[in-house]
């Protein structure tokens, strides 16, 4: 049995439908679908079973024999989100739960960090995952710190020595877009938010930067395609040896005007850019540069290069936001 946590959301649905392809089976999706089109991502598949979160704990005690891995991505992945209490609840409880439970239990745990940790990138992007390595990083909003949180308590508690469970993975996701990111709203990748407006050709939208003028293309992050996230955890559960803290990106960093221009591309019409300011409630909270150090990731044994931008963009809108269903 494979637990899917946040199974019904972006990354994890994709993840599931990876699975399937595979041949597995017992596949169970922890997560609320709510009143919108959320459901929609797990629509295809064949499912053991939907568990709500406050089940969770409960449903793997009374399987526990059966559990092989879970793949722990669900989380309040907003990051202009101001309830701390919510954040902490979901995002932190949950996780040091999980990790005990599969410390407890002998079994694997995959779960989802983010390059949020990272906060200005003045201490770099180095997945540097120990103690002293995690200490020097300053996030910016309460879900980055929420997820830097976890990465330090599991940093702090494999020094000790304490139990672990049999695997165990961080992944600090980059800026990942692809497919079943539709009920994300304003989280949604700028490839989802403005491939309506690119299609006919009306202008998109970017913001300045914060150090140079509108030319330069707006800020730079490393965009990495849903497919290569993907990619990463099943080489994870192919690879139970492999433990640690891993960068999950492109390895570089790529202007939003280069992300907007290959989706003009894509769609076959011509680049229309115009420039905005910074909203005021983002000014000092948003991550203008990011790029993933892929060193540790390469160290540890996978050696699948990453998906271009032209080509990631390409592949989302031929294959999905093109069609009439674009869920994969």
């Amino acid at each position: 049995m494979i637990i899917v946590t946040g199974g019904a959301g972006f990354i994890g649905s994709n993840l599931l439908a990876a699975l399937e392809a595979r041949g597995a089976t017992e596949l169970v999706v922890n997560d609320r679908l709510g009143s919108d089109e959320k459901w929609r991502n797990i629509a295809k598949r064949e499912l053991a079973d939907i568990v709500p979160p406050d089940r969770l704990l409960g449903f793997l005690d009374a399987h526990a024999k059966d559990v092989e891995v879970i793949f722990h991505m669900g989380a309040n992945s907003s990051t202009t989100e101001r309830d701390v209490d919510s954040i902490v609840a979901s995002n932190i409880m949950l996780s040091l739960d999980l990790w005990t439970w599969c410390a407890h239990h002998g079994k694997r745990l995959i779960y989802a960090s983010s390059a949020a940790t990272y906060g200005n990138g003045s201490q770099g992007f180095d997945d540097d995952g120990s103690v002293e390595g995690l200490a020097s990083l300053r996030p910016l909003n309460p879900y980055g710190w929420s997820k830097h949180l976890v990465d330090r308590r599991i940093a702090r508690l494999v020094a000790d020595c304490a139990p672990c469970p049999s695997q165990w993975a961080g992944l600090k996701f980059f800026n990942a877009y692809g497919p079943n990111e539709f009920h994300k709203g304003d989280m949604r990748s700028l490839i989802a938010k403005n491939y309506a407006r690119a299609a006919v050709g009306e202008p998109v939208h970017l913001f300045r930067s914060d150090h140079t003028d509108a030319e330069d293309g707006g800020p730079w992050r490393d965009f990495v395609w849903v497919g290569d996230c993907v990619e990463i955890m099943l080489w994870l559960y192919d690879n139970p040896a492999v433990n640690g803290l891993f960068n999950v990106g492109g390895g570089e960093a790529r202007s939003f005007r280069e992300l907007i221009g290959a989706l003009f591309n894509a769609v076959g019409q011509t680049p229309n850019i115009e420039y905005v300011d910074m909203p005021d409630e983002l000014a000092g909270k948003y991550q203008y540069y990011t790029k993933a150090g892929l060193d540790r990731l390469r160290a540890a044994g996978y050696d699948r290069p990453a998906t271009t931008v032209e080509d990631g963009v390409a592949e989302y809108v031929r294959d999905y936001l093109s069609r009439p269903d674009p869920y994969r």
